[in-house]
């Protein structure tokens, strides 16, 4: 089975979307911008997902992370009023700087193994593993860990706004 030339081109484009709204997101030193790139990584692999014929998976990850949980990232980010990080001093930023080329090098290198290893083209289907992950996801079994994860989220917004609050 071969996948059309436009799909494998939209895929790459997306796919270099999403590693360049990665790096911009790590690289930045205002939360908020990273905040803003971490949303666009989010949708470059929904529309990753719906390219490999899983549109469901694909409606999940704008649904559930670009607007539920990135509203409420900005949300506490805004509460909090983070600003910019501050730069470091000259010799611990040196320091960090050789430790992050290491393992920017060690990355590639793992990278560059798995893509020796494998063909060049993406997946064609993954509509039958989307189906039964549904299945299984959303049984009478699971009620309980997405109903804990909506009480984790409100007991972390809740301690947002206590951090937040000045004291009189």
């Amino acid at each position: 089975m071969s996948i059309p030339l436009f799909e494998a081109i939209l895929f790459y484009v997306f796919a270099g979307l999403c590693l360049v709204s990665a790096l911009v997101m790590v690289g930045q030193r205002n939360p908020l911008y990273s905040a803003f790139a971490l949303i666009v990584t989010i949708c470059s692999l929904s529309a990753i997902f719906g390219l490999l014929g899983s549109p469901f998976i694909a409606a999940l990850q704008i649904v559930v992370y670009a607007g539920a949980i990135m509203v409420l990232f900005l949300f506490v980010l805004m509460l909090l009023r983070v600003g910019p990080e501050e730069v470091e001093a000259a010799g611990q930023q040196r320091v960090l700087k050789v430790v992050a080329i290491g393992l920017g090098a060690l990355l590639l290198a793992q990278v560059g193994a798995v893509l020796a290893g494998t063909h060049l083209q993406p997946p064609t289907h993954f509509d039958a593993s989307s189906r039964s992950m549904a299945r299984v996801l959303f049984s009478p079994q699971y009620v309980y860990v997405f109903e804990a994860t909506s009480v984790l989220i409100v007991g972390a917004l809740v301690g947002a706004v206590v951090l937040a609050r000045k004291e009189p």
